[in-house]
């Protein structure tokens, strides 16, 4: 080549990438002049090392990944587990300076720092396994990607180019089966037709045919139908093609970067930011409460004189600053439920097995809980409502004398020839000569297959001629045929066999557009050769000259016949059916001794596709069927459901608008009659709306069709500003980035692609949208239960709190360590918070609305009671420890058999000036096998001597909540009406927590490690004395609670409203 070609090639390739074409309004000239390509040469070797410099590779880019780092720093960006880490390196400062003492209380003190840190490392090992499987879509989209392609390089024909190594303006050629390796303008045509399946892509139900001729510029992803686009799959035809975009610049590549761009805006679920809310609101009340316990106790620490008016020598006392840093951090330890995050994660996951069982797969533990509030389900349409297996569901015959059709409903709802029958079908095989002609045509002028792979029935060719062979085996065997037995009986396609044998294919006139028909010519049974022709009703019709009826008779059809099947069309084309018709006639006399030879002369007539119009004339015209994508049969009472429940169904889907509308009619998102102007868009009308918000808001059930990946993406956007938590369902490319903006995105397990599956949250093992309403019920059920036990967990620490500030406001001896209070929160009340997970579900959890993602976990009204039961377990809780120091015996019970000395409560209450008190002794106690003796200091009884006190405040804050995890089984509802045995796995909680009790009270090691001594029955029976109160107490709350829930309810509701 010149270099004024050279100097020609350079200018295309600098203004390709950053001047926009579009192709597809443009005729194949103009685009091998922009690409500087001819479709017989293609490009040069030195013109795609070129290109390669500007495009890249023709791949998908890998996003950066998260550093591990990064992700690590993550896990702490939590309120609670900041406090967590405070306490423990506070702990841990302490443990040391305190380390001198060595001995008992040193292995006491480092114990818990370690336990902290533990819980810490352990959450933080779960948080980045989740985030690290998280991100998979993208990979999953790089599968799509067709690996190999024929392209056309320096006047050569390459077979197998790897796909990465394409670059726009490159020539490929496609054939059958070829997954289509770039976003490429179709140039040429080898077949008559080229059909693509781009269902994945764009959501349409049907494979789509394709032209070289321009469209519109501002045609959608459907309306371009001269471009062939990036993983989808040629399933007829041969072709052309000039390759206009690669890698991220593709349909796939934008879904990529869509998916990418959701992925960051990925939100906290409901339940998250409720307890990152509580988080902070805790983190304010330790704040308060701990300065209230230093203001208390400065006296003890900091004291001074006053001379002259003002303050002098100031005393400091560092030995009782760091108590009270003790203290402190005893608070933060007891006020956080450290169990929670690990009786969530078991919660979710017991409910993920639950939903596994009902056939739907989880992937994201959080959102088993966002379900329970989901407020719409956008729908995809096309294999979610629908089957996405073609199906016919009407068959029209002709009748018994010129001027009537006979009607037969068909059903079944997929390609198993089983699934349904005709009605009002002739018994015993009994069909006519016009029935059987139908069957013949259908069988016999057919390409497609259907096969049986384990207990799914898949197509090969075109879903509709599957259709009419699955048509075929429900009509059966014609009377009198012999030729059965020869078949398999385990062959899917029988019948359609049988034609095929007993009509001997012998050429084939292909599909093409202008005459919108498919015809073969047959060596018949009969013994004459016959044509038998398939292909749109109205171009059939048009080329016959006679109608077959029932006799097998053949009268001339009249204006009056014609105009009777053209009105029996209309009627089916306007419920969104597709209609074929069938026809048949003798073959051309030229034809009368074809055998199929290429030899013979009329076969050069069949070689050029503008002889078909001619050949297929003079017909006999037979019948019709209407073919539909039919809806799964339980989606109408899910639907139904989802009405009762509060929730709004919205239909996105990328098929037409009157197809769409007609399933959405049939599955009771519209009524039968209903006016849906307002309520039926396509993405593009949608897009022009002036108030999208107010669009999406109006009441029951909305349907947008010919909609385009980013109109999804929209949709959901903005329903999620809104306020609405969106479930999302899909299954084809198109659909990811919407499934992973959605709160929830659910992806089809059968019919749906990786990088659907990929994107989700959840996976629908049976592609059932039934499905996706009972996992909703089971979503409300699982947050039902752990509202209980959360609430049962926080009551629980607020008691804790209420007991430590009791004992720093009164001033006497620390009753309970912190390593105890984090045996407490994270062993004793973990089994009964788990087992509140079990709990039944209520029976009306699908006829309410669904929550408010913004409802108050803990309402003001449940804060009153856990304050009362927390003060209550407070006061048990020191009062014990108090009752020990101070009683002999206590509501009859003696304690006075292990021979402690009692002091009054004014000597309790001021244990730090023990040493000024003259003669003060306290006598030797027993506890288990150890003796505890003060002959040396006396003042040591209020401080190793607190460790049976210690014991028995521990033991009363175990039994109390123990027995007000019972008080959790319901809200308001009574234990008389909801008895403890609702849920056994509770009482098996309880017996296990007790249990674990027992094991560190009388396991030496286990009591040293704890600082606390074995109990005698007398001990145990005041402590149930003490405890057992709490569940009278919360009865009569909730009672009171039963009496004003009207009033609670409905000022709540004119709160929201007003909002």
């Amino acid at each position: 080549m010149g270099k004024g070609g050279e100097d020609l090639r350079d200018k295309h390739s600098e203004t390709l990438k950053s001047d926009p074409f579009h192709a597809w309004a443009k005729d194949v000239r103009e685009c091998e002049e922009k690409f500087g390509v001819s479709c017989e040469r293609g490009l040069t070797t030195e013109e795609v090392l070129k290109r390669h410099h500007i495009y890249g590779l023709n791949e998908l880019e890998k996003p950066e990944g998260t550093s591990i780092f990064k992700l690590i720093l993550e896990q702490f960006n939590d309120t609670l587990v900041r406090i967590l880490l405070a306490a423990a390196v506070i702990s841990f400062v302490l443990a040391f300076v305190d380390g001198e003492e060595g001995g008992e209380m040193g292995i006491t003190a480092f114990v818990e720092p370690l336990v902290i840190f533990l819980i810490l490392i352990v959450n933080a090992v779960v948080g980045i396994w989740q985030e690290t499987n998280a991100e998979k879509a993208l990979e999953a989209l790089k599968e799509i990607q067709s690996q190999q392609a024929t392209v056309v390089r320096d006047g050569n024909r390459v077979s197998s180019l790897p796909a990465k190594e394409l670059v726009p303006g490159d020539i490929v050629e496609l054939r059958v089966g070829d997954k289509v390796p770039a976003d490429m303008r179709v140039v040429a045509l080898i077949s008559s037709t080229l059909r693509v399946e781009q269902g994945s892509l764009t959501g349409e139900s049907e494979a789509v045919s394709k032209t070289t001729k321009p469209v519109e510029e501002n045609a959608d992803i459907q309306g371009k139908k001269c471009m062939v686009f990036a993983g989808t799959t040629v399933v007829n035809g041969h072709c052309v093609c000039l390759v206009t975009d690669t890698g991220m610049s593709t349909e796939i590549g934008r879904v990529h970067s869509q998916i990418q761009e959701a992925a960051q805006h990925e939100e906290d679920t409901p339940l998250k930011k409720k307890l990152n809310e509580f988080g902070e609101a805790l983190t304010m009340i330790i704040g308060l409460i701990c300065a209230l316990v230093w203001l208390i106790n400065v006296k003890y620490f900091l004291s001074w004189e006053y001379v002259d008016g003002w303050p002098r020598n100031f005393k400091f006392s560092f030995e009782k600053c760091t108590y009270y840093f003790e203290i402190a951090v005893a608070l933060a330890v007891a006020a956080i439920p450290e169990g929670l995050p690990a009786v969530i994660t078991t919660c979710l996951a017991l409910g993920t097995r639950k939903m596994a069982q009902k056939n739907a797969l989880v992937r994201k533990l959080p959102s088993v809980e966002t379900l329970g509030c989901t407020t719409v389900i956008c729908s995809d349409k096309t294999g979610t409502l629908t089957t996405n297996q073609m199906a016919v569901s009407k068959l029209v015959a002709m009748g018994a004398r010129t001027g009537t059709l006979r009607s037969f409903s068909v059903e079944g709802t997929s390609f198993d020839p089983r699934d349904g029958e005709i009605e009002d079908w002739p018994a015993g095989g009994r069909m006519d000569a016009n029935l059987q002609m139908i069957a013949k045509i259908a069988a016999v002028c057919n390409d497609a297959n259907v096969e049986q792979s384990d207990n799914q029935f898949v197509t090969r060719g075109m879903p509709t001629e599957a259709a009419l062979k699955v048509l075929v085996e429900k009509m059966g065997f014609p009377e009198g045929t012999t030729k059965a037995s020869t078949l398999a009986d385990g062959d899917v396609l029988r019948c359609c066999r049988l034609w095929c044998e007993l009509e001997q294919r012998i050429a084939t006139l292909e599909f093409d557009r202008d005459r919108k028909s498919m015809g073969v010519m047959v060596d018949s049974s009969s013994g004459k050769k016959l044509l038998l022709v398939k292909g749109a009703v109205e171009n059939v019709l048009e080329r016959s000259t006679r109608i077959q009826l029932l006799d097998g008779s053949t009268p001339e059809l009249d204006q009056y016949s014609r105009d009777l099947i053209l009105q029996s069309l209309h009627d089916m084309s306007t419920s969104a059916l597709r209609c074929l018709g069938f026809a048949y006639s003798d073959v051309p006399s030229d034809f009368a001794t074809y055998d199929g030879s290429e030899d013979h002369p009329a076969h050069q007539q069949l070689l050029n596709p503008s002889n078909y119009s001619s050949i297929e004339s003079n017909l006999t015209f037979v019948g019709f069927v209407g073919l539909r994508d039919p809806p799964r049969k339980e989606v109408r009472q899910a639907i139904a459901d989802c009405r009762t429940a509060g929730i709004r169904v919205m239909v996105i889907t990328g098929d037409n608008k009157s197809t769409a509308e007609a399933i959405c009619r049939e599955i009771g998102v519209f009524e039968a009659d209903e006016d849906i102007s307002s309520r039926s868009l396509t993405g593009k009308e949608f897009m022009d709306v002036g108030d999208q918000k107010n669009h999406l808001r109006q009441t029951g059930g909305l349907l947008f069709s010919r909609a385009e990946p980013k109109h999804k993406q929209e949709i959901v956007r903005l329903l999620k500003e809104d306020g609405e938590v969106v479930a999302m369902t899909g299954d084809g490319v198109n659909d990811a980035p919407a499934l992973k903006l959605a709160d929830i995105g659910v992806a089809m397990g059968i019919s749906g692609t990786e990088v659907a599956k990929e994107a989700s949250d959840m996976v629908l093992a049976d592609d059932n949208f039934s499905t996706i309403v009972a996992a909703v019920g089971e979503g409300r059920s699982i947050y039902n239960n752990m509202k209980a036990f959360i609430r049962y967990m926080i009551s629980s620490n607020i008691g804790e709190v209420a007991s430590i500030f009791l004992t720093a406001a009164l001033g006497i001896p620390e009753g309970m360590i912190p390593v105890q209070l984090l045996w407490v929160n994270l062993v004793t009340d973990g089994p009964p918070a788990t087992a509140l997970g079990f709990n039944p579900p209520d029976k009306d959890i699908m006829k309410k609305p669904p929550r408010r993602s913004d409802d108050s976990l803990i309402t003001p009204w449940i804060l009153f009671r856990y304050m009362v039961i927390g003060m209550y377990v407070g006061v048990a809780t020191v009062g014990v420890f108090i009752i020990w120091y101070t009683h002999s015996s206590f509501m009859g019970i003696d304690l006075s058999q292990d021979g402690h000395s009692l002091v009054s409560y004014s000597q309790l209450a001021n244990w730090g000036q023990c040493s000024s008190w003259e003669g003060f002794k306290a006598s030797p106690f027993t506890a288990g096998s150890q003796t505890f003796s003060f002959e040396s200091n006396p003042c040591e009884y209020f401080h190793q001597g607190k460790i049976k006190a210690s014991t028995l405040s521990l033991s009363v804050l175990v039994a109390i909540e123990m027995f007000n995890s019972l008080n959790a089984l319901s809200e308001d509802g009574s234990l008389v009406t909801m008895p403890p045995w609702v849920n056994p796995w509770l009482l098996l909680a309880m017996a296990v927590s007790f249990g674990l009790h027992f094991v560190i009270l009388y396991v030496p090691f286990l009591a040293q490690v704890f600082g606390i001594v074995p109990l005698n029955l007398n001990e145990w029976l005041l402590v149930l004395a003490v405890s057992l109160p709490v569940i009278l107490i919360d009865e009569v709350l909730k009672f009171v609670g039963r009496l004003t829930s009207g009033y609670r309810y409905s000022t709540r509701t004119a709160k929201q409203k007003t909002e």
